[in-house]
Order: C-alpha cells, then sequence, then structure tokens
C-alpha cells in the first residue's frame, strides 16, 4: 500500500508567471495565480506544475550532479501527515521543516536520502 499519491512537481525560479507561459506554450493548459511567489499550470489530462519565486535562483548546471545542480521538490497529498511522516523517516527521509503552525501551513518539508526536497501535503 503505498504512503501518498502524486500532486505535482514545483519549479524554483526568478519569474513565476513568465516561466509558468512558457510551460503553458509548450504543454496547453491553464494558469492559476496562487499569490505573487506560486502559479500552478493545470495541464490536460489533470497533472499540475508549480512555479516558486526564488529571488536567488541559479540556473543548474546540467548534466552535473555538484552544488545548484537541481532545483524541484516534489508535492505528495497524504491523508495522516502523522503516519506518513513516521513512514518515510523510517524510509530514511531527513525532515528539513516541520512547522505546519498546527496544521495551518498544510504541508512538511522532508529530503529524501540523496538530499531532494519533498512535502507531505494534506487538505
Amino acid at each position: 500500500m503505498p504512503i501518498a499519491t502524486y500532486r505535482l512537481v514545483a519549479l524554483d525560479c526568478p519569474d513565476p508567471p513568465s516561466l509558468a507561459a512558457f510551460y503553458r506554450a509548450v504543454l496547453g493548459g491553464e494558469i492559476k495565480k496562487y499569490d505573487e511567489d506560486w502559479y500552478d499550470l493545470y495541464l490536460p489530462g489533470g497533472a499540475r506544475i508549480a512555479f516558486q519565486r526564488a529571488p536567488d535562483h541559479r540556473r543548474p548546471e546540467w548534466p552535473r550532479g555538484d552544488h545548484d545542480s537541481q532545483q524541484e521538490h516534489l508535492d505528495f497529498d497524504v491523508t495522516d501527515i502523522e503516519r506518513a511522516q513516521e513512514e518515510v523517516l523510517a524510509l530514511g527521509a531527513t525532515p528539513l521543516d516541520l512547522d505546519d503552525r498546527d496544521g495551518e501551513r498544510g504541508f512538511r518539508v522532508y529530503a529524501d536520502p540523496a538530499g531532494h526536497p519533498f512535502c507531505l501535503c494534506w487538505e
């Protein structure tokens, strides 16, 4: 039984509306603004890509795997955050930011064993 279901991929960037427009031109879909720092692109078929403002963003140096080469994170929906957190930590995840403000924020941030950030989210 899986721990979570896929939600979205979030791309860090200096200009979320412009990058969202680029991907809309490539993939189609509809852009929805959450706030000045976060835009979602809802794709035909149901997938979603998010664009998050990162003012100090540096372009990845592909295909290098060293410093500053990966700048995205994954979001996963869960129904029970406490159980899901326990399970991902047991699998080797590292907590990065667990302050969900007593559930107000609706997500917690972890790193996978290779250091890539991901969020467990609930509504």
